[in-house]
């Protein structure tokens, strides 16, 4: 039988910056971006026209947040910016490594979770205590490009589990 996992907040608890506009223009200061004086209102703000569903890379959202208010980021700072501004502490929770070692004794495993940050899902499993060795897939919204409950990240994750 095979078993998906959410990843944060069931199989790990990963701390967020408590104010994520401002980590983000840290970072980007860091990397010789001029952030906009509005900045906080300019992260909040949509721009990006998605589907209903689909999930924007938090670097694209970052990236046209910064063009909208006419600041040229260069080369692949707003990325660069995200990854490190989402670079978590973590704890695993009680009795996921269990679980994932017990789900991976009657079928294939996978972790199917909404994160909008690259790199950050895989990170966060190299640093739990989570055995990544029986995961047979991990599937993320900003990978796959859909976000729970849309029904197509589940059939991603489904397709990988074969």
């Amino acid at each position: 039988m095979a078993t998906s996992f959410d990843l944060f907040g069931t199989l790990v608890d990963a701390a967020r910056p408590e104010d994520p506009a401002g980590a983000v223009a840290r970072e980007l200061r860091e990397r010789g971006v001029a952030v906009p004086d509005d900045w906080a209102s300019a992260y909040r703000e949509v721009h990006v026209d998605a589907p209903g569903g689909a999930e924007v890379p938090l670097p694209a959202h970052v990236a046209r947040a910064l063009a909208g208010r006419g600041v040229d980021a260069p080369g692949n700072a707003p990325r660069r910016a995200v990854v490190a501004a989402f670079d978590p502490d973590v704890r695993t929770r009680p009795g996921a490594p269990e679980a994932v070692a017990a789900a991976a004794e009657r079928g294939p495993v996978a972790v199917c979770s909404n994160c909008s940050v690259p790199e950050l899902a895989a990170r966060t499993l190299i640093r739990s205590e989570v055995d990544r060795s029986l995961l047979d897939a991990v599937v993320t919204s900003v990978a796959c490009g859909w976000r729970k409950p849309d029904a197509r990240i589940f059939e991603t994750t489904a397709d990988r589990l074969g």
